[in-house]
């Protein structure tokens, strides 16, 4: 099977230096992320809206293999776990497979999932709205459900999240629970993209960890990339 083949990203977790990660000439169609233990994730590169001149590595966590989403909770409970979390929320629709699994292993009974589909007996003041770099065009709406108040007042809650690349996603979701009253000891996600956060969450960049991390990338005269 061909490495460049679109399936064949995010399924294995690779031996320390299986890829090269700072090659001379720039990255062609991929970029190995190292995990904190040194094995390598090898993630595609994907070609911004635009010119064509910018380029992130992506993370799609519902197309990876089991072990790789294991592999990924498995690091992100790790960082968590100190802080003695009570409660893990979930942020749709990537980051939700990732809390489910981070919350089991802290061995919670549950985890609480926010929404983007609104159901009938959600309320305004429960809501925010909501972008994404993957999704440009296409303005969302963040929910907490009113009946989930209960499981997360006066509790220790850790965000989970599949990737903060511009920010946008995390500040709508920190919005909303600060309309709830709720401030999360920690915001955990699988991959940081990029540094273009950094201004938007400068307030909360102490909370924010993550196992991986990958920059974003400039396209070089030959035509390959390197990061920008």
């Amino acid at each position: 099977m061909s490495p460049l083949e679109p399936h064949h990203f995010w399924q294995t977790i690779d031996p320390t230096d299986t890829h090269d990660s700072a090659p001379a000439d720039g990255f062609t169609d991929s970029y190995p992320t190292r995990l904190p233990d040194g094995r390598q994730l090898l993630l595609p590169l994907r070609v911004l809206p635009g010119d064509g001149t910018q380029a992130v590595a992506s993370l799609i966590v519902n197309q990876a293999s089991f072990a790789v989403e294991d592999a990924l909770s498995q690091a992100m409970t790790e960082l968590i776990a100190p802080l003695a979390p009570e409660v893990i929320i979930g942020v749709p629709t990537l980051g939700l497979p990732l809390a489910n699994n981070v919350a089991r292993r802290l061995g919670h009974p549950r985890m609480v999932a926010l929404g983007t589909s609104r159901k009938f007996w959600y309320v305004d003041a429960l809501s925010a709205p909501m972008s994404s770099i993957t999704s440009p065009t296409h303005q969302k709406t963040i929910f907490l459900d009113p009946r989930s108040l209960p499981l997360l007042a006066n509790k220790r809650v850790v965000v989970v999240d599949d990737v903060i690349s511009s920010g946008t996603s995390i500040v709508a979701v920190l919005t909303l629970l600060a309309q709830a009253g709720i401030t999360p000891v920690a915001v955990v996600v699988a991959m940081l993209q990029g540094t273009r956060w950094h201004t938007p969450l400068a307030a909360h960049r102490d909370k924010i960890v993550a196992p991986i991390a990958s920059p974003r990338f400039a396209r070089t005269p030959n035509g390959h990339w390197l990061p920008d």
